[in-house]
């Protein structure tokens, strides 16, 4: 339908644009939560991301062995500069992992209910595109995670 390269595309200017919203919110401000119920950090929300990478891509698609605490990675916190560098390592092994995906296939593992993925059978195709879902969820959601952090400081958001 499209090809890995379509595909690897959009799913960079998803991590793209969430590692720039970090990158750009800095140590400080990344690791800050908006004043609105149950918010998460720009920071925690990325880890997250990485954390549904890993996981959907690298162990039900891939079939490699991943340990996830998805419950941690909305509590992570820490300096950004790691957590960018590990943005390059989940970007280049998904790149790999895609392209040695056989979409029709069959996952090669059983995702726990706990991780609210899609509520049905999937094929690896399926779980790649459940990858894309989320990862275009949360980089709309962290623009606004962003403004609101910047707003409640008083800083201009800039675009």
């Amino acid at each position: 339908m499209i090809t890995n390269d379509d595909y690897l595309y959009y799913v960079d200017r998803a991590l793209d644009g969430m590692a720039d919203i970090v990158a750009g919110l800095g140590d400080d401000l990344a690791n800050g939560r908006p004043p609105l119920p149950g918010a998460n950090s720009p920071y925690a929300l990325l880890t997250h991301c990485l954390g549904v990478v890993s996981y959907w891509a690298g162990a039900l698609v891939a079939g490699r062995e991943v340990v996830r605490d998805r419950e941690a990675e909305f509590a992570a916190a820490g300096p950004v500069g790691p957590l960018l560098d590990r943005v390059a390592e989940v970007r280049a092994r998904l790149a790999e992992d895609v392209r040695a995906a056989d979409p029709a296939a069959r996952l090669r593992g059983t995702p726990p209910a706990a991780f609210l993925g899609p509520g049905r059978e999937l094929t690896q195709g399926a779980a790649l595109l459940h990858v894309y879902e989320e990862l275009a969820q949360h980089h709309g959601q962290m623009e606004i995670l962003r403004d609101a952090i910047l707003a409640e400081r008083g800083t201009a958001v800039t675009r």
